[in-house]
């Protein structure tokens, strides 16, 4: 009898270590700083968002460019930021200057079989730098998620929606490329950093 007292007393230890070790580690993902404000520029970076719009609020930033999309659904582009781990990451909002409700267009993913599995997301945008003759394309986690926003559906009439893609980085002397976007118009961005 004592064993079996014993033995269950054992297993309740383990269960009750593993939620506390558990309930640990998850308080500690939960961050809550201005680091979740920024777009992580890690290779896991859609990982670790899901599926949730980059948490960049309001920008008061006026556009570098603003590309022009159907329905009064316009994508404008903040920022270019070049960083020490060779990725650019552009920023920007997605705004509806519409009327009514807009769906944002699943063409915005693009049409390779890895992005599609991943849902809606930025994934067929591309960089063009005329000057050096390359096209960049979205950057890839290990899981083949696009690292850029994703998880995007709807936007209602006058509503902006943060956004972020990142790419590998041009060479230093490239200094202007142009964004493409399907179902958008393109548009000239500069890089900083």
């Amino acid at each position: 009898m004592s064993m079996r007292f014993t033995e269950r007393a054992r297993r309740r230890m383990v269960a009750l270590t593993m939620a506390a070790g558990l309930a640990l580690g998850a308080a500690g993902c939960g961050g809550g700083g201005d680091d979740d404000k920024k777009p992580d520029t890690s290779a896991s970076a859609s990982k670790d968002r899901g599926s949730a719009p980059s948490a960049q609020e309001g920008s008061s930033e006026a556009p570098l460019t603003e590309l022009k999309g159907r329905d009064g659904l316009l994508l404008q582009i903040t920022s270019a930021q070049r960083d020490a781990g060779g990725f650019l990451t552009v920023n920007g909002q997605f705004k509806n200057d519409g009327s009514g409700s807009v769906t944002i267009p699943a063409e915005l993913r693009g049409d390779e079989t890895e992005i599609l599995k991943h849902g809606t997301s930025l994934g067929g945008a591309t960089l063009v730098d005329s000057k050096g003759k390359k096209r960049y394309y979205v950057l890839r986690d290990t899981d083949g998620r696009p690292l850029t926003t994703t998880g995007l559906t709807t936007i209602e009439s006058g509503q902006t929606i943060p956004v972020f893609i990142q790419f590998p980085t041009p060479p230093a002397s490239t200094t202007d490329v142009t964004l493409q976007v399907p179902t958008f118009s393109s548009g000239t961005i500069k890089i900083s950093g």
